[in-house]
């Protein structure tokens, strides 16, 4: 009798940050080749668990406490992913009993510590802002891109571990992003595609953001959106350099620091645990 539980199932937890939801996978002890088709039937809603994200928990690779990879809904492999990490690094803050733990990600290192009342900050590192760095196609001025779909126009561009295309409009909640979400983000100016956000700016300390996230749509949050934002918004003028992100999901926030790296901070939440059976990765 084969007594290894992963033979016998895959194991995972159901957590969220303001709703933006993800399937962890711990595979430090068993290892796990998933596949685009394996992980777009995990994210299934119907048929699957159901998320907007898959953080695989892997080895450490450099040095840090855990490498963490990271796949959209659609299946495809995603670069950071803010809220995803936080969740990720509330599991392994818990099991080290650190306050502080590096988590590797493809788009590079990224700390991650305990803040007051039971939040969780990632340190997301630099924002960049060069064309070549977001990427674009061509050369660009990244603070105004002459880009658009029908209201939203004229977008900062910008990357916080993957790529975004800020716009700023007068009321967030009347942009239909379910139409032009998709045309930005396969907009040839972006090879890699892009996250969309749809930004209303409140006052000088506080933004409303809604996203349209690559590979995953529509979203109640997106951590490196409301990184991107923040940093759009200071870029442009528009506000301080610590402010309030207001998602669907609830409040991000978000520090652009004269260094140059970005804090994000907020909650995390376990919903619930299971085990996936075989048969849905077969």
């Amino acid at each position: 009798m084969d007594k290894n539980p992963a033979s016998q199932g895959l194991p995972f937890r159901k957590m969220h940050g303001l709703g933006n939801d993800f399937v962890v996978l711990d595979t430090r002890t068993h290892a796990l080749m998933l596949t685009p088709k394996s992980a777009r039937a995990i994210a299934d809603r119907r048929t699957g668990v159901g998320c907007d994200q898959i953080m695989i928990i892997e080895p450490a690779r450099n040095g840090g406490d855990a490498y963490l990879a990271i796949r959209n809904s659609d299946g495809g492999v995603v670069e950071s992913c803010g809220n995803g990490s936080r969740c990720v690094a509330d599991v392994l803050l818990k099991e080290t009993g650190k306050d502080k733990l590096t988590l590797e990600t493809l788009a590079g290192p990224i700390i991650a510590s305990r803040a007051p009342g039971g939040l969780i900050s990632i340190d997301m590192g630099p924002a960049r802002e060069a064309w070549n760095e977001i990427p674009l196609a061509e050369a660009a001025d990244t603070l105004h891109l002459k880009i658009g779909e029908g209201p939203l126009q004229d977008p900062v561009g910008v990357n916080v571990g993957n790529p975004h295309a800020v716009f700023f409009v007068p009321d967030a909640e009347a942009i239909n992003l379910t139409a032009v979400g998709p045309k930005i983000e396969h907009h040839p100016l972006f090879p890699q595609r892009t996250n969309v956000e749809a930004v209303q700016v409140v006052d000088r300390t506080h933004l409303r953001m809604r996203v349209w996230e690559r590979g995953a749509g529509i979203t109640l949050a997106c951590g490196t959106g409301a990184c991107a934002t923040l940093v759009a918004a200071v870029r442009r003028g528009l506000t301080e350099r610590k402010a309030i992100v207001t998602v669907d999901g609830g409040d991000l926030e978000i520090e652009w620091r004269a260094d140059g790296r970005v804090i994000m901070t907020g909650p995390v939440a376990e919903t619930f645990v299971g085990t996936i059976d075989r048969s849905l990765l077969a």
